[in-house]
């Protein structure tokens, strides 16, 4: 288990778990994280849709914005890190979302 699990992170999970309205997760999110955080997380989300979908990095440059080290950062998560990106796609995929153009 990483360090960074903790009695606070817990519970922000329990938290975020028990929140099934997108609006009120959004007012949390904008309680807890700048608009500059929110912008780069979903960012992040969308870099690894197009990831996933093929895309190469120059045009997912273009597409998001994100700099080559953020996706290089993302690429790396999504073969070699935890799964969350994975899940986080199938999710997307599960409600409908296509993995291609952000």
């Amino acid at each position: 288990m990483s360090d960074i699990r903790t009695k606070e992170v817990d519970d922000l999970l329990t938290v975020l778990a028990a929140l099934d309205d997108e609006d009120a997760i959004f007012t949390l999110l904008e309680d807890l994280f700048t608009i500059r955080e929110i912008r780069e997380t979903s960012q992040r989300l969308a870099v690894a849709k197009l990831l996933s979908s093929g895309k190469s990095y120059a045009s997912i440059e273009d597409a998001t914005g994100a700099s080559a080290t953020t996706i290089a950062r993302v690429s790396k998560c999504l073969s070699y890190g935890s799964g969350g990106y994975k899940r986080a796609l199938e999710v997307l995929n599960q409600n409908g979302e296509q993995c291609q153009d952000a």
